[in-house]
């Protein structure tokens, strides 16, 4: 039996161990200090996330959080979900040949001078609320965003201010992994009360 918290993390791994060791030496090149955020690595400056690393099923990744801010000369980035998130981009590799470090390092370097420089995306008033982690759990279950697509702008907004007005990332987590199966229930956060 596999320990119960595992099973809403998806394996950060995936079999990619030797690729992702790869990215985490040419990250170690950066000023960028690692934590563990979301069960995977995510690398910070001055405490403002940068980028992130993880296996997926079919491929291993970097996402830039504020990826969308990088002039992506060479159209490396996607935007996992169009629409859905407006800053994080992710460049994904199916193999280590494919990961060239001084390119990998250019994006990296100009995604720190741009965290450096404040750039973020300000929320205009209708998307008042962006959670990061919710959009990290929805690039990961495509039937979450399905889902989540379905109740009302009102019922996601609710979601999204329960998620974010707590004050710790912990708190965050826990009330994420309350979240998804009402979300992939369709069931909104506050229907018991309707």
């Amino acid at each position: 039996m596999e320990p119960s918290d595992n099973k809403h993390v998806w394996n950060k791994v995936n079999g990619w161990e030797e690729e992702l060791l790869f990215l985490k030496s040419i990250i170690d090149k950066t000023e960028l200090t690692e934590t563990i955020k979301w069960g995977g690595p995510v690398y910070v400056y001055n405490k403002k996330n940068v980028i992130g690393i993880g296996g997926f099923k079919d491929y291993f990744t970097i996402w830039f959080f504020n990826g969308v801010f990088l002039k992506d000369e060479k159209k490396n980035l996607i935007n996992a979900q169009e629409d859905v998130t407006k800053s994080l981009r992710q460049w994904r590799f199916t193999s280590k040949d494919q990961v060239n470090e001084k390119e990998v390092l250019e994006y990296i370097y100009e995604a720190i001078e741009n965290e450096k420089q404040g750039k973020i995306i300000k929320p205009s008033k209708k998307e008042a609320i962006v959670s990061e982690l919710l959009n990290i759990e929805k690039a990961k279950n495509p039937a979450l965003a399905e889902a989540f697509q379905k109740f009302s702008p009102y019922k996601q907004y609710e979601f999204l201010e329960y998620i974010e007005s707590a004050k710790q990332e912990k708190t965050k987590i826990t009330r994420i992994e309350k979240v998804i199966p009402m979300i992939l229930g369709n069931i909104g956060l506050n229907d018991k009360y309707r």
